[in-house]
């Protein structure tokens, strides 16, 4: 399916790129969550009289996720859970869990945005993670996991 793309999208494009993707990413991701529509003329037509409206738009996301970025990266959190005598945990520490440390540290962030690229954290100790809250911006968080 032929989409026109309304913000950058990660690994697709940038705004106003008009690609090729398979029709169940479009009809089940892109489009519903505003980030693309049907590449008609129509749509076209109507892309280039909002493109200024919608860069301007881009551009005060991204100074928004820059400035978020600036507080958070190096910031500290800690997680408590119940551990082994060795170190492993009962459980482990997900991308919610840190989200919801982070929101509770005074950083509003979504689940999605964490990323884990090694998987959940299953060991007590110090962690780099890293926070997406932009394509173009990243920050990372030192999470300390500890025993309770």
């Amino acid at each position: 399916m032929q989409i026109i793309l309304l913000e950058k999208v990660a690994n697709l494009g940038n705004l106003g790129d008009v690609v090729k993707v398979k029709d169940g990413y479009a009809r089940n991701f892109l489009i519903p969550q505003k980030k693309a529509r049907r590449a008609t003329p129509q749509a076209l037509a109507e892309f280039e009289t909002r493109r200024a409206e919608l860069e301007k738009v881009q551009e005060e996301k991204l100074a928004a996720a820059q400035g978020v970025a600036e507080r958070l990266d190096g910031a500290a959190i800690a997680v408590v859970r119940k551990s082994a005598m060795d170190g492993r945990l009962f459980g482990s520490v997900t991308n919610h869990d840190v989200a919801e440390a982070l929101t509770a540290a005074g950083f509003p962030v979504d689940k999605a945005h964490v990323r884990m690229p090694d998987g959940p954290l299953k060991t007590t100790g110090e962690f780099a993670v890293e926070v997406v809250l932009h394509t173009d911006v990243k920050a990372t968080v030192n999470v300390t996991v500890t025993g309770g």
